[in-house]
């Protein structure tokens, strides 16, 4: 089901459009250790559990692991190019929340993957637009949730047509 996106990007959704319950996945995309550090100098994140494999290797992971925050990063950036949220840009008119987990680690070598999902939209008073909950979540190679994440967007409506 094309959920009224033309490939070519020609489309433009609005609030009345988001697919409800639908999840679309990204490609994969494995995580590096240059990842890993390019963001520790980009954050100032240098926590010894990323950075220093000495020490992460005696911690209960037994090695390095990427950051949260990285991950979250990654999955921010995958899922702009779903074509489903390409066609939803243009109406986006900002995101109004966040609320995520990390129930696994991500390690060095792991591809990850993104699945999104809108779960739920609704109108606001004024009817020129709604807000959209979107689950964001990082799975693994082997199909562990690494990231579960909530997003709340807020999104214009369809502008309606005077004659």
């Amino acid at each position: 089901m094309s959920y009224g996106i033309d490939p070519a990007g020609a489309d433009h959704l609005y609030f009345e459009d988001v697919p409800l319950d639908h999840p679309f996945v990204t490609s994969g995309r494995t995580v590096t250790e240059a990842d890993i550090v390019a963001f520790a100098g980009l954050s100032g994140d240098w926590n010894s559990l990323h950075v220093d494999a000495h020490t992460a290797a005696s911690t209960p992971f037994g090695g390095r692991i990427a950051h949260g925050l990285l991950v979250l990063s990654i999955a921010s950036g995958m899922t702009t190019r779903l074509p489903v949220l390409h066609a939803l840009q243009p109406s986006l008119l900002g995101m109004t929340g966040m609320s995520c987990t990390w129930p696994a680690p991500t390690r060095i070598g792991d591809t990850i993957r993104i699945e999104l999902t809108f779960i739920k939209a609704e109108r606001t008073r004024s009817g020129t637009r709604g807000l959209v909950t979107e689950r964001r979540r990082a799975l693994n190679q082997d199909g562990a949730v690494v990231l579960d994440s909530e997003w709340s967007l807020l999104v214009a409506a369809r502008p309606k047509v005077v004659s």
